[in-house]
């Protein structure tokens, strides 16, 4: 069985850290084929940019906004606004003076 066949079976599939880096070719093509299989399922995606800052992170453009018309205009997305709590649970520098 295909790494993308065990990706297309659970009920819910959840995308975390979605667009943090560009993307392959093949990397978007497969990104493509599993959202295209998975329709009608349930995914969560997470992300630290904008869905509008997810363009260009793919090789080809016509890849990119099928892709992202079937993520973006067929979701309900929860915009979390606010200020990150990762800075907090940084680990300390034991040579850092300041408090």
């Amino acid at each position: 069985m295909q790494r993308r066949d065990l990706l297309v079976r659970p009920d819910v599939l959840i995308l975390d850290d979605f667009a943090m880096r560009q993307l392959g070719a093949s990397q978007a093509d497969d990104l493509y084929e599993l959202v295209s299989e998975r329709q009608g399922r349930s995914l969560i995606i997470t992300s630290n940019r904008a869905p509008s800052d997810w363009y260009p992170l793919f090789p080809n453009p016509v890849v990119a906004e099928s892709l992202l018309d079937r993520l973006i205009n067929t979701s309900h997305q929860v915009i979390m606004n606010g200020p990150s709590y990762r800075p907090n649970k940084r680990p300390k520098n034991p040579t850092d003076k300041t408090k």
